[in-house]
């Protein structure tokens, strides 16, 4: 079995609170986790050393080994000339030169998606050439192994009242189709700051079998949105032969912890679980008969 712990949008800077950062660092140390996935956003200002330093801080005290991408808000934000010339430069010195890592370990692989792009200070994207690199990856490895993707930005959109909704990844629809072709089993990500966990197969029944979303929530910052407003949460991913297990952690204030709120189980694409045949995916209702051709009622009349 392989344990990942899913962290997201920390925000390091004034909405960072350090009390819920030491207890995500115990968390992590009672998990034992074979990997740590942070799926973007560890600064609110991309600008400002300080910010850089007290997450590189947190970060150092989590357990190795780690996958980090980076999220919209480690590029500058206000200065242009930055983020259009250089954007990664603090995130390259502070966390890491590669922006689309992958991590290879039994039977499982995760590769990283940088979805930021210096256009926008929001928004992200994957334009034809990252999905075609991320289905291409994703093919390298057999079927029996389970692929994992990490990425910033949602490609799907979560519940929640329409007018808080963010828009979902530019090119979402493309990369919900190489995600299925190329078998991923399980996509983690952040942004909205709201944890959700579904299947892409709720947003586009024509996939082959879909694949898992699991979204954390901001684990560290004082910015949690909608029914998480002024929350913190993670994930704690649990990879089976059989089973992918995927528990939602919260902050609960009255045990002062991290608690498990919503537990889900799915099974692997690899076991058969679900597996259908193209043609047995699409069922065609039969037409209702005409009230002229309706057959006659039984006779229950009796001699």
């Amino acid at each position: 079995m392989q344990t990942i712990m899913h962290i997201s949008d920390l925000h390091a800077g004034p909405p960072f609170n350090p009390d819920k950062a030491e207890l995500v660092v115990r968390e992590a140390q009672e998990i034992k986790p074979d990997l740590v996935v942070i799926s973007g956003d560890l600064v609110q200002r991309a600008e400002f050393r300080a910010q850089w330093r007290q997450v590189r801080a947190f970060i150092d005290r989590l357990p190795q080994p780690r996958l980090i991408v980076p999220g919209n808000h480690d590029m500058p934000q206000y200065n242009q000339l930055a983020r259009y010339l250089w954007p990664y430069r603090r995130y390259r010195k502070y966390i890491t030169p590669n922006l689309q890592p992958i991590f290879e370990c039994d039977d499982m692989v995760v590769i990283g998606l940088n979805t930021a792009r210096s256009f926008t200070v929001e928004g992200g994207k994957l334009d034809p050439e990252k999905i075609a690199y991320l289905e291409t990856t994703l093919k390298r490895f057999p079927a029996s192994t389970c692929k994992v993707v990490v990425m910033h930005h949602h490609v799907v959109q979560s519940p929640g009242p329409l007018r808080f909704r963010k828009e979902v990844i530019k090119g979402a629809e493309e990369t919900l189709k190489a995600l299925d072709r190329g078998g991923a089993e399980l996509v983690l990500c952040g942004h909205i700051h709201t944890s959700y966990v579904g299947n892409t197969l709720e947003f586009d029944p024509e996939l082959r079998q879909g694949t898992i979303i699991a979204q954390s929530g901001t684990t560290t910052s004082r910015r949690g949105r909608l029914w998480q407003r002024g929350k913190n949460s993670f994930n704690v991913i649990e990879i089976e032969k059989e089973v992918i297990r995927i528990s939602q952690r919260m902050f609960i204030e009255d045990v002062a912890r991290f608690v498990p709120v919503a537990e889900h189980v799915f099974p692997r694409r690899s076991s058969g679980s679900y597996y259908l045949p193209r043609q047995e995916r699409v069922v065609t209702p039969t037409r209702p008969q005409p009230l002229s051709e309706a057959p006659a009622p039984l006779d229950t009349t009796h001699d």
